[in-house]
């Protein structure tokens, strides 16, 4: 039986991916903050899903992670979709401190720790690290500044640990998803967004992506083109280019 590990499963694409898994016979352990929420998810499957509820940005947070493997008995995948963001043109530190704790803090501990786990083990069956990123972490988006930057230090973050498995020889695979908008409660209810996106048409390419192992993947091909050719925006025009998200 195949185990996999998400990091924010209350809501959004977390929650659907777990469901999905556990549904298809998978051992599912699912982390975020809301007890409640990840109650809901294992009565639904109360033989196949482990919650363990805390903040990934608390510091004994990858202990409760290991927990979490250890109680479903090993871990093939991590997926890694927790996470926030804020329109912010106001700069508010207050959200930006929640933004930067969800986003590096909490994001680099549990990769790390799964990475880890992966190195020490010494397993002959490969591991596999996956993250929902964002397109946004293209360019640094003014009127979310913090939520932009954050999601290219993912990127980075990815990479290095990418290229740190290749030097030392660790069997570990690892994916960068990166969608571009999708409707779930991290956008809101308030307006709708350019190419925007429905959960039921992401989550099967999220799931495509991870599976196959591939090292970058743009949901959906639209968004590769976008982000392609903000790539190629030289800055000097960028910062004249109003983003209204």
């Amino acid at each position: 039986m195949k185990k996999i590990i998400i990091i924010g499963a209350s809501s959004g694409m977390g929650m659907r991916v777990a469901t999905d898994f556990a549904r298809l016979g998978w051992r599912v352990g699912i982390v975020a903050r809301r007890e409640d929420r990840l109650k809901e998810i294992k009565e639904l499957y109360p033989d196949r899903v482990e919650y363990m509820a805390f903040d990934v940005a608390e510091k004994d947070a990858v202990d409760k992670f290991y927990n979490l493997i250890e109680l479903i008995d090993g871990m093939d995948y991590l997926l890694y979709a927790a996470g926030c963001g804020w329109y912010n043109p106001a700069l508010d530190a207050e959200r930006d401190e929640q933004t930067l704790q969800s986003n590096v803090i909490g994001f680099s501990r549990i990769i790390t720790a799964a990475y880890k786990y992966y190195r020490d083990t010494a397993t002959l069956r490969r591991g596999h690290i996956a993250a929902i990123t964002s397109v946004a972490g293209m360019k640094g988006i003014g009127v979310s500044a913090t939520y932009s930057a954050s999601k290219r230090f993912q990127w980075t973050f990815l990479q290095a640990i990418d290229q740190l498995a290749h030097q030392q020889h660790v069997n570990v695979a690892i994916t960068d998803i990166r969608p571009g908008f999708v409707d779930t409660p991290l956008l809101g209810a308030h307006k709708t967004y350019p190419l925007e996106m429905s959960i039921d048409y992401v989550a099967p390419r999220l799931e495509k992506a991870m599976l196959r192992g591939r090292r970058v993947s743009y949901i959906d091909s639209r968004w590769a083109v976008v982000t392609a050719l903000w790539r190629m925006v030289p800055d000097s025009l960028w910062r004249r280019i109003e983003l209204t998200l």
